[in-house]
């Protein structure tokens, strides 16, 4: 069981970079690690580069990650993991604790799900 913020973010991110391809690295930061899509597209009013996807942000006791898709198709989502749903405060923020190898499964389940929708709905290229 990893309860470390700095191990915590470090997992998540690897999570994350794991999907580059599909998705691009907006930002790596210290603060922020911020992915999105590489197809340009429409998000709201404003052309962006690529649709953006999540961001982990750590923070003194825990790290946020933010994953757009359980908010833009929460439908694909309802069906996640009760450990992993007890973390997520919103809409689409994820408070994250502690991690050990069950919850690290059900969040990269999740992230490759999220790859999944999105290019489905041509948001992201297929690798």
């Amino acid at each position: 069981m990893i309860t470390d913020p700095k191990e915590i973010d470090h997992v998540l991110r690897t999570i994350i970079k794991e999907h580059i391809g599909p998705l691009q690295i907006r930002k790596d930061e210290a603060t922020v690690l911020e992915a999105a899509g590489t197809i340009p597209t429409m998000q709201g009013k404003q052309k962006v580069d690529g649709f953006y996807f999540a961001s982990v942000m750590p923070k003194p006791k825990d790290v946020r990650l933010y994953f757009f898709p359980i908010y833009t198709d929460a439908d694909f989502f309802k069906d996640i993991d009760p450990t992993l749903r007890k973390c997520l405060k919103g809409k689409s923020c994820f408070h994250i604790k502690k991690i050990d190898d069950d919850l690290k499964a059900h969040i990269t389940k999740m992230i490759a799900l999220g790859i999944k929708t999105y290019q489905e709905k041509e948001l992201l290229i297929t690798s």
